[in-house]
């Protein structure tokens, strides 16, 4: 069975369930979606949770009634007709927007709606269903529109799939970052500062700085230099690369003492400016710059979603400026450096598309096809199988995205590589060949994780929170039984801190259990127990979160262990 039309025939069946419980709700839309259905309602009613149940048990009647559904293409005119006569306007706006003379319809009983298919043959076949969740959602997802009622919903063919889906569904609730991020205290979002601006406590900033550090030195090794551009620059820079035209409903622009500036929505211009700052030869080639560099979008506030998706973020970006014989050299060495990094991170899965020229794009297609050519010879030389994503490249060159999977193996935006021929010849970049003659380098954009916010997202569900101790802000924590054992935790905690290990104490007047149970509950790698006896033998009591009990040791063998573990970045 086809598990879209599986799906798409269950949006209906909800559809009409919603229509018959609420007689004057008007249809949206309800697409079959990579995980299940949602459809769209406006309704005068706010829909609560609990009516979801309400809702499944009239979808379960339709079920039992095996209706046939049935399609049938009639004139736009007609249409029109029949859904003004039921009241649909949402349906007689998407009419309008249908170029072709005729428009095709779906009925299963007395429900009908405008909609291209596929579907089941009866209602009776989507008998595997759950109703998932609601939320609200614009109309076509322009906020000026009506804010409409969205039900999210599943289907399967059999249970098991089902009931493993709910499984895995709700195994994901529980690592959902929005929450663990709060429980672990590592950000939050405050509206007094503006949607979609992530605010990092002092252990979520630790953790990106490691995360931060640890790219700076894997950069510095493979032959990048760092730089650092600002935040803002004029519009005609913007103008120059081409973003002003085709990114300018992103962009956050201002007026300052008569001139126009906007706030960076990516890293390339400043990095562009540094390569044309010099005269290059072809000896110098290939310049790979990197920066940390951050950047800001105007998301619709409809689609903000924790980490996942926010207006200001920071990239791990770098541009290479390269020769055309070094270009697929230096995307494989790309590819590569891709795979290191995602296994030093615990993620061992990843799948490749290549996005290709969109409606809207900059540069000569001769260049484009190089380009794309370019993409596709390194990942085949490579033996990586991927998948074309047709008109999703950037609007100055194709494109590689890589998607990691993590341990519900789930799939997250994570490395692109854009090769891009078009902004070295906007901004008239050159360099000197070998013959004396000026020629335009290539341009590669890439970044490794991409949004240091997004990869903080998956890692945080990836791991449930429970980091390997080279990611934990905390990675040992000191709990003294007593308050005559902390002169003792103090010299542990310096001998610790000595070896840049991320040490805490514990020094508050509570009964030790209620401090271990709370620092158990932080995820923190190692707690050190200190009394009399480990004072008096000069030694600690360990409890690991992943061995449990170690029992008393030496300090300097607890200190070998914690170093070599965080060595192996395990």
């Amino acid at each position: 069975m086809n598990l879209e039309a599986l799906r798409h025939s269950a949006s209906h069946i909800m559809a009409d369930a919603v229509k018959r419980l609420y007689p004057k709700a008007k249809l949206g839309i309800g697409p079959a979606i990579s995980d299940g259905f949602y459809y769209d309602f406006d309704i005068e009613e706010s829909i609560k949770p609990e009516d979801l149940e309400r809702i499944e048990v009239e979808m379960k009647k339709i079920v039992k009634e095996n209706t046939k559904f049935t399609c049938q293409e009639i004139p736009k005119k007609e249409a029109t007709s029949l859904f003004k006569k039921l009241g649909e306007d949402y349906k007689l706006e998407l009419i309008e927007g249908i170029k072709d003379s005729k428009v095709s319809i779906y009925r299963h009983g007395n429900f009908i709606d405008l909609c291209k298919g596929p579907h089941v043959n009866t209602t009776g076949e989507a008998k595997v269903f759950k109703l998932l969740s609601l939320a609200g959602a614009y109309w076509r997802g322009l906020e000026t529109n009506p804010m409409l009622q969205r039900i999210y919903g599943t289907a399967f063919e059999k249970k098991e799939d089902l009931d493993e889906f709910l499984k895995m569904r709700e195994e994901a609730q529980k690592r959902d970052h929005r929450i663990l991020g709060k429980k672990l205290d590592l950000f939050s979002f405050n509206l007094e500062m503006g949607a979609g601006l992530v605010l990092y406590h002092p252990k979520g900033a630790l953790m990106r700085t490691v995360i931060e550090d640890y790219l700076k030195r894997e950069h510095l090794k493979r032959g990048y230099e760092l730089v650092i551009s600002p935040h803002i620059f004029k519009s005609d820079i913007w103008i120059e690369s081409g973003h002003y035209e085709y990114y300018k409903e992103n962009m956050y622009i201002f007026e300052i003492e008569g001139k126009e500036f906007a706030v960076k929505p990516m890293n390339c211009p400043g990095h562009i400016l540094v390569y044309r700052s010099h005269k290059r030869s072809y000896r110098d080639l290939p310049l790979r710059l990197f920066e940390l560099g951050s950047v800001y979008r105007h998301e619709k506030s409809g689609v903000l979603h924790g980490l996942l998706r926010v207006r200001g973020f920071t990239q791990d970006d770098a541009h290479i400026f390269c020769l055309r014989e070094q270009v697929e050299s230096e995307i494989s060495d790309i590819i590569d450096f891709v795979e290191e990094t995602l296994k030093v991170f615990g993620f061992n899965e990843y799948s490749v598309e290549i996005s290709t020229k969109p409606k809207k794009y900059i540069g000569a297609d001769e260049d484009w096809k190089e380009a794309q050519e370019a993409l596709q010879n390194t990942l085949k030389k490579k033996k990586i199988p991927y998948e074309i994503n047709e008109g999703e490249g950037a609007f100055y060159g194709p494109k590689i995205d890589i998607k990691l999977k993590d341990a519900l193996g789930r799939q997250w935006q994570c490395a692109t590589i854009q090769c891009d021929f078009a902004l070295p010849e906007r901004f008239k970049l050159k360099y000197t060949d070998k013959d004396g003659k000026e020629k335009r380098p290539i341009m590669l954009h890439r970044v490794i994780l991409g949004s240091m916010e997004r990869f903080i997202g998956a890692l945080i569900e990836h791991y449930g929170g429970n980091f390997p101790i080279w990611l934990a802000p905390v990675q040992v924590c000191i709990i003294p039984i007593t308050r005559s054992e902390n002169g003792y935790a103090e010299k542990v905690k310096k001998a610790l801190a000595e070896k840049d290990i991320r040490v805490f104490l514990d020094s508050r007047d509570e009964k030790m259990q209620k401090k271990i149970r709370e620092r158990e509950l932080e995820k923190i790698p190692y707690l050190i127990i200190l009394g009399k006896r480990e004072e008096k033998e000069s030694a600690v009591s360990i409890r690991s979160k992943a061995k449990g009990d170690l029992g008393k040791m030496a300090l300097d063998k607890f200190l070998n262990i914690v170093n070599e573990e965080i060595e192996s970045k395990k």
